[in-house]
């Protein structure tokens, strides 16, 4: 049954908290999944939230910490000592522990660390802070199961057990070399049915797909999805397998890429909540602004040049807003499209056979809009030569939309830049000044203007 957040749950929570009534608030909470009280909190006032927190046993109140929103997890951990959050990362994979640390003030950051029970851990989790959050590196987690390739299947299966005691979910098995090299995979199946005196290395898969520790967490997630895995693992730059990362991390990028993209689509210039504040959001959200307005500015200064043209020809300028709002639409269809291709692998560089089926597909939308517009002029307003050369110029400014939608995109990712910005207010800006440029051009030449 889906769980839904309902005012008679958050007054009881809340009722029970003022009673000081614990074990009543506990039974209530223990039959909840973790995700379903970190969604509670971000409901409740923050010094309920740390109330609730601290009377939770610390399996679940770790695995709460992880799903909370980032600046309701930051007021949670302001309100606990070192050494309780330390006991919250010891319940955690090093991976989201290290997530968690990397948030802390360093001198807090520090404190935690040395409060740590399990040496291995904090070793580990000290080991992850080192890469950038953005990498495979920062993403990985160190539990998961290796064998040696120099062991028979009897001595893999008791390592495998012990090491499977420290893993949540045993997605493969890895295989290595004495110097920690990753060599291959070994499939359950082949352990299950070979001879227990049997070497991994007669009976393991050499073919094994791995990250470096530093390529992006993008390069990642396109990985993963291209060969549907649910784990892969990492190696540093001697070939040595340092960790793995698994499909709820990936989960985690693409949502965070698609947010980013969706925000640059809509020219939000860096990443920002509904929570933020009032100056953040601004500083988010005006450059694209300002930009947008100093090129419409450019837009008004062709209008006024081409102001002899529409007193003697007054329909020109009725059909202004339609042309730019069309452009506009179809550059951004094009570049969504372009954009996607290049977040999924689909489109990797230009391509003559795409950039020709784009424009095929652009002018065939031209034609068909430009033949409305026509008809529409001629019936509406008679001239027919006026309509013709409305018709003729929206199909030219539609094919420089589609060309323009097309290529910016795969110029920015040529160079480095993420082509996210070109769905967004550059493509219809710019489509504003051009397209009104080529617009009375066209007009100008075909009435001889």
């Amino acid at each position: 049954m889906r769980f839904n957040i309902s005012k008679e749950l958050l007054d009881q929570i809340q009722e029970l908290i003022h009673q000081r009534n614990d074990k009543d608030l506990e039974l209530l909470l223990n039959d909840l999944h973790y995700a379903d009280i970190a969604e509670i909190f971000d409901e409740i006032a923050i010094e309920e939230a740390i109330y609730i927190f601290k009377i939770l046993d610390s399996e679940i109140t770790a695995d709460i910490l992880k799903e909370l929103e980032e600046d309701v997890r930051e007021k949670i951990l302001h309100g606990l000592s070192p050494k309780e959050i330390a006991e919250e990362l010891d319940e955690l994979d090093t991976d989201d522990a290290a997530d968690i640390i990397a948030e802390l003030s360093q001198s807090k950051k520090a404190e935690v660390i040395s409060e740590l029970e399990d040496v291995e851990h904090a070793k580990d989790i000290v080991d992850l802070l080192r890469y950038d959050e953005n990498t495979a590196g920062g993403l990985m987690g160190k539990e998961l199961v290796k064998v040696n390739e120099n062991w028979n299947v009897l001595t893999c299966v008791k390592e495998m057990r012990s090491q499977a005691e420290h893993v949540t979910r045993v997605h493969s098995i890895y295989v290595v070399d004495d110097d920690n090299r990753l060599k291959g995979r070994l499939s359950l199946k082949d352990l299950l049915t070979t001879s227990t005196k049997t070497p991994i290395s007669e009976v393991y898969i050499k073919k094994v797909d791995f990250v470096r520790v530093d390529d992006s967490n993008v390069e990642v997630a396109r990985i993963m999805q291209k060969y549907d895995l649910e784990a892969i693992p990492v190696v540093d730059e001697l070939g040595r397998l340092v960790g793995r990362v698994t499909i709820d991390d990936i989960v985690d990028v693409i949502k965070e890429e698609a947010d980013k993209d969706y925000q640059m689509a809509a020219g939000i210039t860096q990443d920002v909540e509904a929570g933020d504040s009032v100056f953040e959001l601004i500083k988010a959200r005006l450059p694209w602004l300002l930009i947008g307005m100093v090129i419409e500015i450019v837009a008004s200064f062709v209008l006024k040049d081409n102001e002899s043209a529409f007193k003697q020809y007054s329909t020109l300028i009725i059909f202004v807003p339609l042309l730019s709002a069309t452009a506009g639409n179809i550059g951004v269809q094009a570049s969504a499209i372009v954009v996607q291709g290049l977040a999924n692998g689909s489109l990797k560089e230009f391509s003559k056979n795409y950039f020709k089926k784009e424009l095929v597909v652009a002018m065939i939308s031209g034609i068909t809009i430009s033949l409305f517009l026509l008809s529409f002029h001629s019936i509406v307003y008679g001239q027919y030569h006026v309509g013709i050369a409305i018709s003729i110029s929206i199909i030219v400014v539609i094919m420089f939309a589609a060309m323009l939608g097309t290529v910016v995109p795969l110029f920015l990712h040529k160079n480095k830049i993420d082509p996210a910005i070109a769905t967004g207010p550059f493509i219809t800006t710019t489509n504003d000044v051009f397209g009104i440029l080529l617009y009375f051009a066209i007009a100008r030449l075909i009435l001889g203007l």
